[in-house]
C-alpha cells in the first residue's frame, strides 16, 4: 500500500456532535518525533470544556436517538465507523507515524485491527440484546428475579500515545456497544488520529454526545474528566503514577475504575528451545516492536546459562541488522521515541546502568546517520543485578536487559521479581515446563514460544502494579455495564405475615 502525503487536520474540540473551539482558545503544538518539527496544533481543553462534554452525555442518555437504543441499532453505528476507518486507512496510518514516529507498516497494521476491533464489538452490541434481562432461579416460589443489563452511563476514556488509536478503540468500541455516553481523553503526545475518530463519528451520523472528544493537557482536562461528579466511571491506560493519582481522585466519589499501567515483563528461554533463530527474533520482537514503547514488552531476557552465549551472539546479529530510519521509510524497523523528554528518560536510563556495574553489550546512544529526530538504538544490557534501576523499572523505550539462570526455580523467581504483573513469556520445547511456568508466572498475560501477539477477543490485563480490569473480548464489554437486579413478589394478594396486622389484634 502507498504511504499518501497528506496534511495534518486542523482540528476543533469534538463535543455533541460538533467541533467547537476550546473556551480559552489555547492550542498545543504537533511535535513529529522523527525531525523533531512542529506540523501542527491541537485544541487544549480544560475543566470548562470538559463540563460541556459531560453534559452533551448526560443528554445523549436522556434522548431516545441514543439513550433508547438497542444493541443491534448500536451495531450499526460501529459497523459504519468500522468501514469509514478502513476507507480512511493509508491517511490514517500516515498520521499516526507522524505523530507518534513508529514505523508505517506497524501504524498500518493497527488501523486494521481498529477496524477488526468494531465489527467485533458490533457483534457483542448485537449479542447483547438476548442477554439484557436474565432470569435467575430461586428456592422461594413467592418471588422472581431477573438480572437487566443496562448502560453504566457516562464514562471517561483516558488513553496512552504509543497506539494512538488502537487504545482509543479499545475502549471506545466496548463503551458504545454497551450504551453508555463516552468522553475521550487521548494523550497530547499523540492525539491525530483520536480527533479524526470524531470526524468519522460525525461523517456517520452517531447522535450527538454518544461521543465527545477533548484533547489536551493531564492536569487541565484529565483531572476535571476524573474528578467530575457526572461521570460514572474512569478507564485508563498509562503510567502507574499517573493511574495512582486516577485512582486517589476517583475515590473521593466512589468512582469505579479500570487501570492498565506499566509493565516490566520477562521472557524465559530454556537451553531446548525448538531452534535459535526463532527464538531470537521472538525476543527482539517482544522488546523492540513498537520502537520499545509498549507496556508489556518481555525487557527482561532471562535466558538459561548452558545457552546464553551463543543466544547473545546471535542475538547482537540480529540487533545490528534492525532497520533505524525515518518511520516512512520502506521496511522501517524502529523509528523514534515519542518525544524529547522520552528521549532523555531512555538514554538516562541506559547511562545509570552503566554506572551501576552492568554493560552496554549493544546501542545506548542515537544512531550515528540520524542527526535529527528522537531515535535510540536498540540496546542490549548486560552484567545486570536484581537491584539495579534497569531491572526494576519500566524504561518505555527500546533496551533489552539480560539475566541467566541454572534451574526453574531459579527462572520463576527472577520472572516473578517485579512490582508489575502484566506479561510474561517462556521459550521452550517442553510444553509440560511452560504449563508449569503458566502457572506460577503472576501475571496477567503469558505467552508460550512467542512474544507480544494481542488480539480482540482474549482479555487484556494485569495484576501487582500493572493494574486491575480486563479490556478487549467480552470481559471489556463487563466494564461499561451496570448489573441490576429486579426481583418481584409474585403473590401481591396474599399478605407477607411478617408483621400481625392491626385489624386481627
Amino acid at each position: 500500500m502507498a504511504i499518501p502525503n497528506i496534511r495534518i487536520p486542523c482540528r476543533q474540540l469534538f463535543i455533541d456532535g460538533e467541533w467547537r473551539e476550546p473556551l480559552k482558545k489555547n492550542r498545543l503544538p504537533i511535535i513529529n518525533p522523527a525531525n523533531e518539527e512542529i506540523i501542527g496544533y491541537i485544541p487544549a481543553a480544560t475543566e470548562e470544556d470538559v463540563d460541556m462534554a459531560v453534559k452533551a452525555a448526560r443528554s445523549a442518555l436522556r434522548r431516545d436517538d441514543w439513550g433508547s437504543t438497542t444493541g443491534a441499532q448500536r451495531a450499526k453505528y460501529l459497523r459504519a465507523i468500522a468501514a469509514k476507518v478502513l476507507e480512511k486507512k493509508p491517511e490514517l496510518a500516515t498520521l499516526e507515524t507522524i505523530d507518534n514516529g513508529k514505523p508505517w507498516f506497524e501504524a498500518a497494521s493497527d488501523i486494521d485491527d481498529v477496524v477488526a476491533c468494531f465489527e467485533y464489538y458490533a457483534d457483542l452490541a448485537e449479542a447483547l440484546d438476548s442477554k439484557k434481562k436474565t432470569e435467575v432461579k430461586l428456592h422461594l416460589d413467592s418471588f422472581k428475579t431477573h438480572v437487566l443489563r443496562e448502560p453504566l452511563g457516562v464514562v471517561g476514556l483516558i488513553t496512552p500515545w504509543n497506539y494512538p488509536l488502537l487504545m482509543t478503540t479499545w475502549k471506545v468500541a466496548p463503551a458504545l456497544a454497551a450504551g453508555c455516553a463516552a468522553i475521550l481523553k487521548p494523550s497530547e503526545l499523540a492525539s491525530i488520529t483520536s480527533l479524526e475518530l470524531g470526524e468519522i463519528c460525525r461523517e456517520v451520523g452517531l447522535p450527538p454526545g454518544a461521543l465527545s472528544i477533548l484533547t489536551g493537557l493531564g492536569h487541565e482536562a484529565g483531572s476535571p474528566l476524573v474528578s467530575h461528579p457526572d461521570v460514572d466511571k474512569i478507564a485508563f491506560t498509562g503510567s502507574g503514577p499517573t493511574g495512582v493519582k486516577i485512582m486517589t481522585a476517583a475515590a473521593q466519589l466512589v468512582k469505579p475504575v479500570t487501570l492498565e499501567l506499566g509493565g516490566k515483563s520477562p521472557i524465559v528461554v530454556f537451553d531446548d528451545i525448538h531452534d535459535l533463530d526463532i527464538a531470537v527474533e521472538w525476543t527482539l520482537f517482544g522488546c523492540f516492536w513498537t520502537n520499545g514503547q509498549i507496556c508489556s514488552a518481555t525487557s527482561r531476557l532471562i535466558i538459561q546459562e548452558t545457552i546464553a552465549p551463543q543466544f547473545l551472539a546471535r542475538l547482537l546479529e540480529w540487533t545490528k541488522n534492525i532497520k533505524i530510519s525515518d518511520p516512512l521509510e520502506e521496511d522501517c524497523k524502529l523509528g523514534p521515541v515519542i518525544s524529547r523528554g522520552q528521549y532523555e528518560k531512555v538514554l538516562k536510563f541506559i547511562s545509570t546502568a552503566k554506572d551501576e556495574g552492568a554493560t552496554i553489550l549493544y546501542g545506548g546512544d542515537r544512531p550515528e546517520h540520524l542527526k535529527k529526530g528522537y531515535y535510540i538504538q536498540p540496546t542490549i544490557i548486560t552484567d545486570v543485578d536484581t537491584s539495579m534501576e534497569i531491572w526494576n523499572e519500566e524504561v518505555f523505550g527500546p533496551v533489552l536487559c539480560v539475566k541467566t539462570f541454572k534451574t526453574e526455580e531459579e527462572a520463576i523467581e527472577l520472572a516473578n521479581d517485579t512490582k508489575y504483573g502484566l506479561g510474561a513469556a517462556i521459550l521452550s520445547k517442553d510444553l509440560e515446563r511452560c504449563e508449569r511456568f503458566t502457572k506460577a508466572f503472576q501475571s496477567g498475560v503469558v505467552w508460550i514460544n512467542c512474544s507480544q501477539p494481542c488480539f480482540w477477543q482474549p482479555p487484556w490485563g494485569g495484576k501487582k502494579r500493572s493494574g486491575f480490569g480486563r479490556e478487549l473480548g467480552e470481559w471489556s464489554l463487563e466494564n461499561y455495564l451496570n448489573i441490576k437486579q429486579v426481583t418481584q413478589y409474585v403473590t401481591p394478594d396474599e399478605p407477607w405475615a411478617f408483621y400481625k396486622s392491626p385489624s386481627k389484634l
